[in-house]
């Protein structure tokens, strides 16, 4: 007498109940198969909702952008499906029509990339392949590959290092926290010791104190940065301030607002002589190694004991794309955890690739396929080629806004992010310039207060553009200008040229 079936099994050749609908799976050797006339389906939805879409961020604010999308989609949870075409169709077409699309040169408000189509096809073969890289049986080949990458990006930071190798995160974000937490992790001392302390510019990422917060530390200390960078000689009164604590000073290689630089090399200096730990967030600068042009701005770099990099910036990754780089291998073995079920000690004994070590996540998707695939696809010098184009296309920009009477450019850019106001503008005149520009659609921009550069310490409101594009062209970004001084004049705001020439940033560079 056969044995009874396991409950929900109906004793037939398949366990799943009848349906209209039976959705194969994507993976298999009959994945194939099933994902070709989906793709399809897809890339029209993409195409058709682009289309309809027809600029760089669909017109009428969050309000008529929900009604549209709700109105498309109707409801999100129907009693009977309308089967995968007809869902991918429908949702595919109504996001990609009320898409911020940053393949759009007059889209250019963040560190938000636009991803080579390489890298995304790429990032849909992972999905479709799904390994988790928290355990070798989960992800054999990912993780060699992840491994293999992640040694070769750390070695273009740490150019001399012993054993550099690099963790995948999610971003300059997680990157950072963990820098923050190896840091409290090689000072600790005894229990009851003295915390660690960390020092960094004024205008460093938020999640740089952020950091200090979440794993308990005391309040971070801010540097200030009047000229938009960390002064030496404020940097060295700040650690004469945390004397006797140990400190991590951290270091910015493309600010958030003006994508500046840190004086790395002074600051790495200070960081040794006061025997502190020394980390470097270029989540933006990072790829500028990619290129000989621009390589020499990182000067000093290779002196950080980690590195946040962030490749769905300057790298044109689909998010997440992010790596926190260490000279050595043995500077991450504090992220070291055992669980039984994944990294069983008799496995790793074996030569079963401890994988839970290499991240603060358990469950995490291959990133590093996408990453891999560009470096393979383009070289080192091929990215160079698109670092290039585009920090010549933001030179570019800011170029055509110093020869604009009625525009005040902020500096030259250091990276690709160009702030530039019309002049005479108050600061909330400024504010509503972009905000006519997101309501219409037409273009997107970000905006910055930082201090003027001439050290006054007096805050204004810019534009922001960041210049992520390596195909924005002349055209493109004069377009970009005219569309400011058409809003400006439809909304009645005086841009004018007759103001003083010391008020006009860009007439003293």
């Amino acid at each position: 007498m056969s044995p009874p079936p396991f409950p929900g099994f109906s004793g037939s050749s398949s366990p799943v109940p009848p349906h209209p609908f039976h959705p194969p799976l994507a993976g298999g050797t009959a994945g194939p198969r099933a994902l070709r006339p989906l793709l399809d389906t897809v890339v029209d939805a993409l195409a058709e909702g682009a289309a309809a879409r027809g600029g760089p961020l669909p017109p009428g604010g969050p309000d008529t952008v929900a009604e549209r999308l709700t109105e498309r989609c109707g409801p999100v949870l129907p009693e009977v499906g309308g089967g995968a075409e007809e869902a991918l169709r429908t949702l595919v077409h109504a996001l990609a029509e009320g898409a911020a699309d940053p393949a759009d040169p007059l889209c250019a408000a963040h560190l938000h990339c636009p991803p080579l189509a390489v890298a995304a096809v790429a990032d849909f073969a992972a999905s479709v392949l799904n390994p988790s890289m928290d355990s070798w049986d989960q992800a054999p080949a990912a993780s060699a590959l992840e491994a293999r990458t992640a040694r070769v990006l750390a070695a273009l930071v740490h150019p001399t290092g012993p054993a550099p190798d690099a963790l995948v995160t999610t971003g300059g974000t997680e990157a950072n926290q963990i820098a923050v937490l190896l840091a409290r992790e090689r000072t600790a001392g005894p229990a009851g010791g003295t915390p660690l302390r960390v020092v960094h510019g004024a205008n460093a990422h938020h999640s740089v104190p952020r950091a200090a917060w979440l794993l308990g530390l005391p309040p971070a200390v801010p540097v200030p940065t009047p000229r938009g960078v960390i002064d030496p000689a404020e940097l060295a009164r700040a650690l004469d301030g945390t004397a006797g604590e140990p400190t991590l000073v951290v270091a910015t290689a493309g600010t958030t607002d003006t994508g500046a630089v840190d004086p790395l090399p002074a600051i790495a200096d200070l960081a040794a002589a006061r025997g502190a730990r020394f980390h470097v967030d270029a989540a933006y600068g990072g790829p500028l190694l990619f290129s000989d042009t621009h390589r020499g701005l990182l000067g000093g770099v290779e002196r950080a004991d980690t590195v946040a990099l962030d490749l769905h910036k300057l790298g044109w990754q689909p998010a997440a794309a992010g790596l926190l780089t260490a000279p050595d291998a043995a500077d991450l073995a504090a992220l070291h955890h055992r669980a039984p079920y994944l990294n069983a000690e008799d496995d790793t004994e074996a030569g079963l690739p401890d994988l839970l070590g290499r991240s603060l996540r358990t469950t995490r998707r291959p990133d590093i396929l996408k990453i891999a695939v560009t470096l393979r696809a383009l070289g080192r010098s091929g990215l160079a080629a698109l670092v290039d184009a585009t920090c010549a296309a933001a030179g570019r920009l800011a170029g055509q806004v110093l020869a604009e009477p009625r525009l005040d450019l902020y500096a030259e850019p250091t990276i690709s992010t160009v702030l530039f106001r019309p002049v005479g503008a108050r600061d909330e005149e400024v504010a509503v310039i972009r905000r006519r520009l997101l309501n219409e659609g037409t273009a997107v921009l970000g905006r910055a207060r930082v201090p003027d550069r001439d050290g006054s310490g007096t805050e204004r409101l810019w534009l922001k553009a960041t210049v992520l594009n390596p195909l924005a062209g002349a055209d493109a970004t004069a377009g970009l200008l005219k569309l400011v001084l058409d809003t400006c004049g439809a909304l009645g705001i005086p841009a004018d040229p007759t103001l003083p020439a010391p008020r006009r940033e860009g007439n003293a560079r």
